[in-house]
């Protein structure tokens, strides 16, 4: 089965794309974009990877993750304070009951789940804990998600 989801990324000014990551969705797009300029990243999806290796292979490419259920008030909070100190995070919303689990049993936690360099943090309460002990800035920095 083929991971039903959406990938959020920042561009430039704080715009946040969002792509489908259905197969049928991907395909349309692959369609759409043959022969035109590619703009900005964009996250490989395979379609016959496995929902376990798909999550630990984003895990990994991405200096800042978080997988997050749509509409996931937590998961805005989250965004807020990496904004405030000038991450923008690749956000993955999972909507199924599988890649949910998978998310979960990857990060130890629930959702939404945080990885910084790869490494678990947890959810909002290991942020926030991150953050007030004066950790967050230099671990970011350390990941080369943030410059200066």
């Amino acid at each position: 089965m083929a991971m039903q989801g959406v990938s959020c990324w920042p561009l430039a000014g704080g715009e946040v794309v969002a792509v489908a990551a259905t197969a049928a969705a991907t395909s349309a797009a692959a369609a759409a974009g043959a022969g035109g300029k590619k703009s900005g990243a964009a996250l490989s999806i395979d379609g016959a990877e496995p929902p376990e290796e798909r999550i630990e292979r984003l895990i990994l490419e991405n200096p800042v993750l978080i997988f997050s259920r749509q509409g996931c008030c937590m998961c805005h909070v989250m965004k807020h304070l990496l904004a405030t100190v000038g991450v923008h995070p690749t956000v993955i919303e999972l909507e199924e009951a599988e890649e949910t689990a998978a998310a979960a049993s990857a990060a130890a936690v629930g959702l939404p789940a945080l990885f910084i360099g790869g490494s678990p943090v947890g959810g909002l309460k290991g942020l926030i804990g991150l953050h007030l002990s004066g950790l967050l800035v230099p671990r970011l920095r350390e990941v080369g998600a943030l410059w200066g």
